[in-house]
């Protein structure tokens, strides 16, 4: 059957669009790459940290070197590691310095400044008169803590440590305050990375398709206005499809390497704090006010990409778009621990920092009608930042010249309804 694009309707018209990109962009081999590219900085940084770690916890690690008598040595030893798992970390490694072994003449201060092995500082003399080796904050450091090792050792029993009772609770008001929080700021930082890195697409499209005067051919066979809606929803699907990707080999990576991960961390995902509004519904809304930023930011995109004439004009504008995304963001992040305050209701209210203060509400307050209406409140804003871009796509198309539009429209009308 045989009909016309141009007499298609607005809704028809962005769903031939949404579609023509969808497909375009997800089977291109710039899309492959895409996909990839995140991936590398991810397992470098992770590589990074685990090393540094290690680095760091074998570089902060302190010996305490023991140049005493044999006897006194042993003792030392044994007191550090009898009281040395209830002070935690107060007491530090005790290690017999092998070159003092069977030398009379060793000379703790010499062997410090010719800066030979891995002591913080060197203990010397006798138990009933211990004397600590080493700079002036180590020796301040540690002269306390080796007169509690000498003082256990001297005693004729061992030191004991008075007894005492836990009580836990399973939580408090400001536990799950705190841990509320924590949750919101990290759904806050995950949707705005994405959104971030995954709304660059709607730019990269749009100029390349005005590099090539696709858009314009596009312009003159349909209302414009479904095209940008059409390619918006289009990077959208793209981005989902993207995200699940990335969901899945972190997923795998979670699978085969869970204890690892866990070990590096020290955070135990397992145990994540709950939102408010349960994890079921928070991911729903997630979800939804992560389309609407994206929405947001690329139908914002769009009419930037409608106001520059070139693909460099297009870049130079989107970079202070960019800036105020980065400012919006840490006001809602600010909004956070400020509930109910004007602040927070403005940044509720204002479109592109509204869908990052709801999410964190949700993490906080478990009302759910509020999300409806700011669902609403976002999609007008996207509605209406589209016809804006469209209107001003429009204008600048008709002033390069109204009567090639209109022969364009009608050849391209004409093209399509022989093709079909």
């Amino acid at each position: 059957m045989s009909h016309d694009i141009s007499r298609l309707s607005r809704l028809e018209a962005a769903w031939v669009i949404a579609r023509r990109d969808f497909i375009a962009v997800l089977f291109s081999r710039a899309f492959l790459f895409f996909l990839i590219g995140p991936l590398f900085p991810v397992i470098v940084g992770g590589l990074a940290g685990s090393i540094g770690g290690q680095v760091s916890r074998e570089a902060v690690t302190l010996e305490v070197g023991l140049a005493m008598s044999a006897q006194d040595n042993d003792a030392m030893i044994a007191a550090s590691e009898r009281i040395g798992p209830q002070l935690r970390g107060a007491i530090p490694v005790m290690r017999e310095v092998t070159e003092a072994t069977g030398d009379p003449a060793f000379d703790a201060r010499a062997f410090m400044e010719e800066r030979r092995g891995n002591y913080a500082a060197i203990v010397t003399g006798t138990l009933q008169s211990p004397e600590v080796v080493g700079t002036g904050p180590q020796v301040d450091r540690w002269t306390g803590p080796v007169r509690l090792m000498a003082a256990d050792a001297l005693a004729a029993t061992p030191l004991v440590f008075p007894s005492s009772t836990k009580t836990t609770v399973a939580s408090s008001a400001a536990s799950e305050r705190t841990n509320r929080i924590r949750t919101a700021q990290a759904a806050q930082m995950v949707m705005f990375l994405l959104t971030m890195l995954l709304a660059g697409m709607v730019l990269s499209n749009l100029a390349e398709e005005k590099g090539n005067k696709v858009i314009e051919i596009l312009a003159a066979a349909i209302p414009m206005d479904a095209v940008f809606m059409g390619k918006l929803f289009a990077m959208l699907g793209v981005s989902f499809v993207g995200i699940a990707v990335w969901g899945t080999i972190g997923w795998g990576f979670w699978a085969i390497a869970e204890d690892a991960i866990v070990t590096v961390t020290q955070t135990n995902f397992r145990e994540l704090p709950g939102p408010a509004v349960g994890w079921g519904m928070f991911l729903t809304l997630g979800v939804l006010y992560f389309s609407m930023a994206y929405l947001l930011l690329g139908a914002l995109f769009l009419t930037i990409g409608a106001m520059a004439s070139t693909v460099r004009e297009v870049q130079t504008l989107s970079m202070p778009v960019t800036m105020m995304q980065l400012m919006v963001f840490f006001v809602a992040a600010y909004t956070i621990t400020q509930p109910g305050s004007a602040l927070e209701m403005a940044a509720i209210a204002f479109p592109l920092s509204s869908p990052f203060a709801m999410l964190a509400r949700a993490a906080l307050d478990e009302a759910v009608w509020l999300h409806v209406a700011a669902l609403a409140w976002q999609a007008v804003w996207v509605i209406l930042l589209v016809k804006g871009g469209s209107l001003l796509f429009r204008k600048r198309v008709m002033k390069s010249g109204g009567a090639g539009m209109k022969k364009r429209r009608w050849s391209f009308g004409r093209k399509a309804s022989q093709a079909a």
